[in-house]
């Protein structure tokens, strides 16, 4: 009730004097070829064409009063959006001297505190971030089936910075397998960060906390929780991290142990990376993998970009590639 209440606050204020908004377009497009090479014969792929563009949509503006506000649409996730449900790729914001608000599809605030192993040069499939070792550091957001409204304030004084975050979780069987007996609560997360400047080399720091506390409807309690922490340094060309997440959920063997390193490499036009992560899952599996990619800016926006994946899920072995031109507009 509390954060509705905050929220609800928030947004009022934001109406007061308004002033003239701006809203701008971007997006990228993407072609090339892909493969799948896997154990499983059925999910092998030949070598075939690829091709993806998403355009986003960000309004932004300024009240009088000097309250900024905004909100962004990605059109290659959004859903219905008549149906506040299906509101993915939809993040609203308000912010000002007191921090920042965001309602939406946006990170909890576990995965906001943490940085992702991958670094620098990406791919058009997503390769070197698809392998069965990589985590997103997403936590428990959407955990069981969330409504992809979090509600995240955030707020930032010299180089540290905190938020805390919300998600309502609703009724549904993917935890019970029993479509009479369905589960609901929230997810409450906080985190922190904090960035350290030595002259040329910068370090980051997060760390992030999670807890989801819900029912099934026959009153049988299910609650989870996440913990994670991250570490990067960029010196020079090189940018490399750690990052670990432990997940445990009472009861149930869904959760979790995860370890990931990376490093990344960018001078000039061209970039590489390499990230490998490992899961100590608690129903007694391990899966792996590693990814790698690499860059060769054209200029203009324009990149030529390859991505390889490996990974082993319980025993399975499944590798990736794709290369193609990635056009960011």
């Amino acid at each position: 009730m509390k954060n509705v209440l905050f929220a609800s606050t928030a947004m009022i204020v934001g109406f007061a004097g308004i002033a003239a908004a701006d809203v701008t377009i971007s997006g990228n497009a993407e072609m090339g070829i892909f493969g799948v090479d896997s154990d499983v014969e059925a999910d092998d792929q030949d070598v075939q064409f690829h091709n993806d563009v998403d355009v986003t949509f960000t309004m932004s503006g300024e009240t009088d009063g000097g309250l900024a506000f905004g909100a962004s649409v990605d059109l290659d996730e959004a859903g219905n959006l008549g149906d506040e449900e299906d509101n993915i790729g939809v993040a609203i914001f308000l912010s000002g001297a007191f921090g920042t608000v965001t309602l939406g599809d946006t990170d909890g605030a576990l995965d906001w505190a943490l940085t992702e192993v991958n670094f620098n040069s990406g791919s058009i499939r997503d390769d070197e971030t698809e392998h069965a070792g990589f985590n997103g550091n997403g936590g428990l957001d959407g955990f069981g089936l969330g409504d992809n409204q979090v509600l995240r304030y955030d707020y930032t004084v010299g180089d540290f910075a905190f938020a805390v975050s919300a998600e309502q979780l609703q009724e549904n069987d993917t935890l019970s397998g029993d479509v009479n007996n369905q589960i609901s609560g929230e997810t409450l997360g906080i985190g922190f960060r904090y960035a350290v400047d030595l002259g040329g080399s910068q370090i980051n720091l997060g760390l992030g906390y999670q807890d989801h506390s819900g029912e099934l409807s026959d009153g049988t309690d299910v609650d989870a929780d996440a913990i994670g922490v991250s570490a990067n340094a960029t010196f020079g060309a090189i940018t490399a991290g750690v990052s670990y997440l432990d997940l445990e959920v009472d009861d149930a063997d869904l959760g979790y142990e995860h370890f990931g390193v990376g490093i990344g490499y960018t001078e000039g036009a061209i970039s590489a990376s390499l990230n490998y992560g490992e899961y100590d899952n608690d129903d007694g599996t391990e899966d792996e993998g590693f990814g790698l990619s690499a860059g060769y800016d054209l200029g203009g926006g324009a990149s030529i970009q390859f991505g390889y994946g490996d990974g082993d899920e319980d025993g399975v072995d499944v590798e990736t590639f794709s290369l193609g031109v990635r056009m960011n507009f």
